[in-house]
């Protein structure tokens, strides 16, 4: 049996993990789209290392772009195997997935404007919105902890880790020889005491462990902390400064933890009396999809629902859908708080927010998650004095906070603590994906200080025998 890593080794985006059984089944552990990385990003996502119309399965640890976002190219390059995930990330990914092609298609039409002008020709789109919507034929929903057989020879369970909506460790059990292998996929790891989702559950012993490490050499302050400091920047741009709050997040997950603080700010009467925006179609829908799901809710939410039937609205937070209704923000005079997608400010309609607010002395840009080095929310986090949006420079006068502790992502001891379900003796090997050189090379010292062995940290396109 083989794995092959084909994204997110040695960098944080475009996961993609490959086995090959010794049947010769294909199995894709998540299948994500590379970011923030210009032109570069575009080959590196068109170059697969494989043929997808040859792939069996793609097994989805959770929804999010970086792990989900190329199941459309793969579906246009001839692909019809199954997809199989939790019931709530096939949910969130019918919503995700075709914003992705209307974003793919949207990018293309204005480069190919650019190309036109330079006598070139134009470009295809790596995917459509019909590509999108038409690969979700393909997907299948199967319960938290429940034992999915794929085949005789493959299965499959999924244990939630608390990261996201649906998001869960892939426990596969692949035939090998007579016996059985476990091979463990942690997708990206949640942390304790989530505002919104239950904590990460324990999951199955296996004999590969494949983990994340984002955050693995560092750790996070307290949550409690990243809230009092959400007050402290609310209050101190709209109260004090009279300006707008501009908080760039991922409209998954970290939006509606946002607004779940928030809600709880206002239910407290802590919230100043300032208008709260949500701008991001997708975020609004995926707060539906939510909705749908308080299965996943922690006992905190339940409590608050109990008094509040809805943790993700209250009178002064406003839902924004039409494009005609986010420009009109770019008008709004009085103090308020903008949050709007994407979180590494490298797309959608935070761009827009940005441009016409980072050059005010009075508006604050709040980061609450991670940004890749190549994006243009790491080059406003590490203090450029102007930078270029859409082709346009502009001065960054607006402060400039930060709060990590929003973080979907566990930090190394949380990572360590989680792990503590397996057993040392009894993994073979465990491989370190999802995080740049930094943080994988510091996660290893920390995990052989922990008493784990045996952890490889892989390059792009190696292999690995298994057995």
């Amino acid at each position: 049996m083989k794995l092959q890593f084909l994204g997110a080794a040695r960098e944080v985006t475009g996961s993609k993990h490959l086995i090959t059984t010794e049947e010769g089944k294909k199995i894709l552990l998540d299948c994500g789209i590379y970011q923030g990385k210009g032109l570069e990003t575009d080959s590196m996502n068109r170059d697969l290392g494989f043929d997808p119309s040859g792939l069996d399965h793609i097994i989805l640890s959770h929804a999010h772009i970086d792990h989900s976002g190329l199941i459309p190219y793969m579906y246009r390059l001839g692909f019809r195997g199954s997809v199989i995930c939790t019931n709530a990330t096939r949910d969130l990914c019918s919503i995700m997935l075709p914003d992705s092609g209307h974003i793919q298609e949207n990018d293309t039409y204005h480069f190919n404007k650019k190309r036109a002008k330079q006598g070139l020709k134009p470009v295809e789109p790596i995917y459509t919105l019909d590509d999108a919507r038409k690969c979700m034929e393909l997907f299948i929903g199967v319960a938290y902890n429940r034992k999915f057989n794929i085949d005789n020879n493959i299965r499959v369970k999924f244990t939630n880790t608390g990261h996201m909506l649906g998001s869960g460790v892939v426990s596969l059990e692949i035939r090998d020889k007579g016996g059985w292998l476990r091979i463990g996929y942690t997708g990206d790891i949640g942390r304790n005491n989530n505002r919104i989702l239950r904590d990460p559950d324990r999951f199955p012993q296996c004999d590969y462990l494949i983990t994340e490490s984002t955050y693995g050499d560092r750790l996070h302050p307290s949550r409690q902390d990243a809230e009092s400091e959400l007050l402290r920047v609310v209050k101190e741009t709209c109260e004090v400064r009279k300006g707008k709050l501009i908080i760039p997040s991922f409209a998954i997950g970290r939006t509606q933890e946002l607004v779940h603080a928030l809600n709880n700010f206002f239910n407290e009467g802590l919230l100043p009396r300032v208008k709260i925006y949500v701008d991001s179609p997708l975020a609004v829908n995926a707060t539906e999809i939510f909705r749908l799901h308080p299965d996943c809710f922690n006992s905190d939410v339940h409590e608050v629902m109990e008094t509040d039937p809805d943790p993700f609205g209250f009178s002064s937070l406003f839902y924004i859908k039409s494009a005609e209704d986010s420009k009109k923000l770019n008008t709004l005079k009085q103090p308020c708080v903008i949050i709007s997608a994407s979180g590494m400010m490298e797309a959608g309609r935070i761009k827009h927010h940005l441009a016409n607010n980072i050059s005010n002395p009075r508006n604050t840009v709040l980061a609450v998650g991670y940004c890749s080095p190549s994006t243009l929310g790491a080059r406003i986090l590490r203090g450029d004095p102007e930078v270029s949006i859409f082709g346009i420079v502009h001065k960054v006068k607006a402060k400039i906070e930060r709060i990590e502790a929003f973080s979907g992502h566990a930090d190394y001891k949380e990572m360590i603590d989680y792990l503590g379900c397996q057993s040392k003796d009894d993994l073979r090997k465990i491989f370190l994906v999802h995080g740049d050189a930094d943080a994988t090379r510091g996660y290893r010292e920390h995990l052989q200080e922990a008493g784990y062995m045996n952890i490889e940290i892989p390059v792009l396109k190696q292999t690995y025998n298994l057995s």
